[in-house]
């Protein structure tokens, strides 16, 4: 167990100086893809240029549906019931090792309901942790609280590509027409392999706790929570009851409730996709927010975790442009079908997705962009789409766990730099990617 964590840390050393911003890479990867299409796809420079301009702001409603994921899963987990419960749960683990599996485990079941809620609910977590266990190692902590959004986000409740291609109106919907939730999320396979991949990580986590000489610890007192807001001004007016009081906090959330409630029945739970779940963790943090101000308190708080979002979506919609309005998804769809058959076809999307996924570091924009000709190998090849889906699914969150995008609010939260918990991510990944990969490759 102690040689596990020397070769996370030596691993750490070597490749932290190796990951440039995300910003960098989409905007290396966008030369990239325009340099194929001209050389491999054979298009003009001006068919590339239109191309990509055209694509920049097709995406518009879809990287909107990406950012109030991210947006609604922080403001539920900046509710006071919510960080209450977080409170609790910290008090559970009796040891280091006990905290990091602890802290793995809530990261993984976050994820698997909303992925944003993961990222913050397990940063929260952690300080909590750390007040009530000082004597644990705080870089296998913070890796641990990250743990879920290499593992269970894309196989749950917000996976971006099996709700996308479950909602009526979808990009690919003439293509695959809608692929609803019993053949992706909630298959038997989908389900068996989350549970396993959670008890391997899981156990992972404890095996890698270092000895108590070598543990890196943290003063709990540089991860102290926010004050509390000031109290209500001395003057009581009907503006300020209105702005303080949870009366239309709460009238709006319960119609929210309400109407989701009757929604998901009427149109059973097979058809939940990107709005509903959008639409519940709205509803839900507005319903457990005290006050319209504390509620505008905390958006102000979720919103500044949007920005590379809105600045790289953009970004990805003109790639998507480029391999939309180009030659390229007919070549590439043509290499996938001479280089696999249909027993291999989807452990090699698997595998192709997450590489491509370390690139474009977005699990919406990336489908976006693979998609169409994955999907079309796929057809060639008698794949069902529903299996192609979950092998993008599963590809492209499993690179996640080495790659610092989605990791910045996390580590923003812990005050960590990537390269201080990279070690032991890349450990979990050698572990659990080619375990996965031969999931895919049984499943065939």
């Amino acid at each position: 167990m102690e040689r596990l964590s020397r070769i996370a840390e030596a691993l750490g050393r070597w490749t932290s100086r190796w990951v440039p911003s995300a910003f960098s890479i989409a905007v290396l990867l966008t030369l990239l893809t325009a340099v194929v299409a001209l050389v491999w796809a054979g298009a003009s420079p001006a068919a590339a240029l239109k191309a990509w301009g055209g694509g920049f702001w097709e995406l518009l409603s879809f990287s909107m549906q990406m950012a109030l994921v991210m947006f609604t899963g922080y403001l539920l987990a900046l509710t006071g019931p919510v960080k209450r419960l977080i409170e609790k749960v910290a008090s559970l683990p009796k040891s280091p090792r006990g905290a990091v599996v602890l802290v793995a485990l809530c990261s993984m079941a976050m994820a698997y309901f909303n992925w944003g809620l993961s990222l913050v609910g397990s940063a929260m977590l952690v300080r909590f942790v750390v007040r009530k266990r000082p004597e644990v190692d705080y870089r296998l902590l913070v890796a641990c609280a990250y743990f879920g959004l290499g593992a269970t986000w894309h196989a749950g409740l917000s996976a971006s590509a099996p709700l996308t291609v479950a909602t009526p109106k979808h990009f690919l919907e003439a293509q695959v027409g809608v692929i609803g939730l019993d053949q992706t999320l909630f298959s038997a396979f989908n389900l068996g392999l989350t549970f396993g991949t959670v008890a391997l990580l899981c156990g992972l986590a404890w095996a890698m706790h270092p000895a108590p000489e070598r543990t890196v610890r943290v003063d709990p007192k540089l991860l102290e929570l926010p004050a509390p807001p000031p109290p209500p001004p001395a003057e009581r007016t009907f503006a300020s009851w209105v702005d303080r009081t949870w009366a239309l906090n709460g009238l709006f959330g319960l119609a929210a409730l309400g109407y989701w409630g009757t929604s998901l029945a009427d149109a059973g739970w097979r058809n939940i996709n990107l709005n509903s779940v959008n639409f519940l963790f709205f509803a839900l943090a507005v319903t457990l927010h005290r006050s319209p101000r504390a509620l505008l308190t905390s958006s102000e708080e979720a919103a500044s975790t949007l920005s590379g979002v809105v600045l790289q979506f953009p970004l990805y919609a003109g790639i998507y442009g480029l391999f939309k309005s180009t030659a390229l998804t007919e070549r590439l769809g043509d290499l996938f079908v001479s280089a696999s058959t249909k027993e291999t076809f989807p452990a090699l999307v698997y595998l192709y997705s997450g590489v491509v996924n370390y690139f474009v570091p977005s699990g919406g924009a990336k489908w976006a962009i693979e998609g169409p000709y994955l999907l079309k190998a796929a057809a060639t090849l008698q794949v069902p789409p529903s299996k192609v889906v979950l092998a993008y699914a599963w590809g492209d969150m499993a690179t996640d766990l080495i790659q610092p995008f989605w990791a910045l609010p996390l580590l923003g939260i812990a005050k960590l730099e990537f390269k201080d918990i990279l070690g032991f991510l890349l450990l979990a990944f050698f572990v659990y990617f080619p375990l996965v990969t031969l999931a895919f490759l049984l499943a065939g």
